[in-house]
């Protein structure tokens, strides 16, 4: 059984998905931990499902390794097979790339490496793409560069605003990382860390 901690900054609808998945038997991963980097909504899905979790504040970039340290330290305690970053809206710092990469990924409201960042599903609207999508990748030192792992488009359609265009990737989203997971945890799918 793979085992899974997440990480997350807000309502965890990412989360609540997999969590959802997990609580089938023949599903073949358990998240065993949800991390945040505040006192985040999504927080409430954990404690539903009786899942435990921690939160390590986000003290600001100039103290950013010594937040990765702490985060290190709670998912070491953990020992998970896997992590997952659901909507953690950081960039993790080195040493936490260096210590759980391949074994860390990330989900991502774009086709990557079409609109990587914080603003994936605004820029789309901006640049006047018809399409965008999600995908799942392992999370390296850059800005959503790392391997992909899946990924779907995601059609825009007129008189799209983000909220909207959002809403409509988010299941896409939750749908690849919930096979991802499964395809991890069962050997289909082979994580190697960017070269």
């Amino acid at each position: 059984m793979l085992t899974v901690a997440v990480l997350i900054s807000g309502g965890g609808s990412n989360l609540r998905a997999l969590l959802e998945a997990a609580s089938d038997p023949a599903y073949p991963a358990r998240v065993i931990v949800v991390g945040a980097d505040r006192e985040a909504d999504g927080l409430a899905h954990a404690e539903e499902f009786g899942i435990p979790s921690f939160v390590v504040p986000w003290p600001g970039a100039d103290r950013r390794d010594a937040w990765g340290e702490e985060l290190n330290v709670q998912l070491r305690a953990w020992r998970p097979d896997l992590v997952v970053l659901s909507g953690l809206m950081r960039l993790v710092p080195p040493a936490v790339v260096a210590e759980w990469s391949p074994r860390l990924i990330n989900t991502h409201p774009a086709y990557l490496p079409e609109f990587p960042g914080a603003h994936a599903v605004r820029d789309a609207l901006a640049a006047g793409a018809a399409l965008t999508g999600a995908s799942v990748i392992v999370v390296d030192d850059g800005v959503d560069s790392g391997p992909i792992l899946a990924q779907e488009r995601v059609g825009i359609l007129p008189g799209d605003d983000e909220s909207r265009l959002h809403e409509r990737i988010k299941p896409v989203e939750r749908r690849l990382l919930i096979d991802v997971v499964r395809r991890i945890a069962t050997g289909e799918l082979e994580l190697a860390a960017a070269s």
